[in-house]
């Protein structure tokens, strides 16, 4: 018998061995998670003869429909089922346990960034269609400024981050995160090296999240800031992050990156499938 339940401290084991087996992430970055944001609510599991098959986390978040309104929204992580157990439909059942679920605690919005370009086919079979985009650059390998910056890096802590991104996000239809969100945001960047970053360029102030890539190299997941500010921090952050890979991504229309499910009928400005909003950064 299958049944989909919120999860209870039993059964974070067999959580986290779903979550080895499917992402190969190591002890460390999994620790993070239940370190700094589980709860075992936050969590779904399906169960199948008593043994957990199938999971999903959850992050609470909002959606910001400037104009129209704000709409409270699960945001999907870490969709995983046992590899002895694919092939029989339990990720969509645990997809449908999700919405009741979720129908239950009153939230109208589902969320979540497929973590291959395969999957968005797989999640739209189960109700959910592409709504969230940005764009992705690599800046050029031009010779380093002679001059130095006539700035610096302020590490930021995930509260003071936060209320940065909603100033520059607010008339930009978005995802907004909790302070608990951005906290494990925040921790998996440092575990790979990055961190929370601000800085006054002169011409406007430029936040940004930094994390590492299977290189050792950081990408930027997450750069903002008015654009002429932007160009400044990019031709010195070479300098300023030697680790940096040249990689960023930024509000923009260019790359489907997450998709959607409304579970009650969405506001007109959303209905259309056509909106291209901003989700940030994948906790990946």
């Amino acid at each position: 018998m299958l049944h989909v339940r919120p999860s209870v401290p039993a059964d974070v084991p067999e959580q986290r061995l779903l979550w080895k087996l499917a992402f190969g992430d190591s002890d460390t970055y999994i620790d993070n998670f239940y370190d700094t944001y589980y709860q075992p609510e936050r969590v779904l599991v399906l169960e199948e003869e008593g043994r957990v098959r199938s999971m999903t986390a959850w992050f609470d978040t909002t959606l910001v429909l400037p104009g129209t309104g704000e709409f409270r929204a699960a945001y999907l992580y870490a969709v995983a089922t046992h590899p002895d157990c694919r092939g029989k439909g339990l990720a969509g059942r645990l997809l449908a346990g999700a919405d009741a679920y979720f129908r239950s605690l009153a939230i109208p919005v589902v969320t979540t960034v497929p973590a291959e370009p395969s999957l968005h086919s797989f999640f739209g079979r189960n109700g959910f269609q592409e709504c969230f985009t940005l764009d992705q650059h690599t800046t050029s390998s031009a010779a380093l400024p002679a001059n130095p910056p006539g700035f610096s890096l302020s590490p930021l802590s995930p509260k003071e981050y936060n209320a940065l991104r909603e100033r520059i996000l607010t008339k930009i239809s978005h995802i907004a995160y909790s302070e608990e969100a951005l906290t494990y945001q925040a921790r998996c960047s440092v575990l790979s090296g990055g961190g929370l970053y601000a800085a006054d360029t002169g011409h406007g102030t430029v936040i940004f999240c930094a994390e590492g890539m299977e290189d050792g190299r950081l990408m930027l997941k997450e750069l903002l800031g008015p654009e002429i500010a932007r160009d400044v921090l990019l031709q010195y952050l070479p300098v300023l992050l030697p680790t940096f890979s040249g990689i960023f991504r930024c509000p923009g229309p260019s790359i489907p990156f997450g998709m959607v499910k409304w579970l009650r009928c969405p506001p007109l400005s959303a209905s259309d499938g056509r909106s291209t909003t901003y989700l940030g950064f994948a906790f990946d």
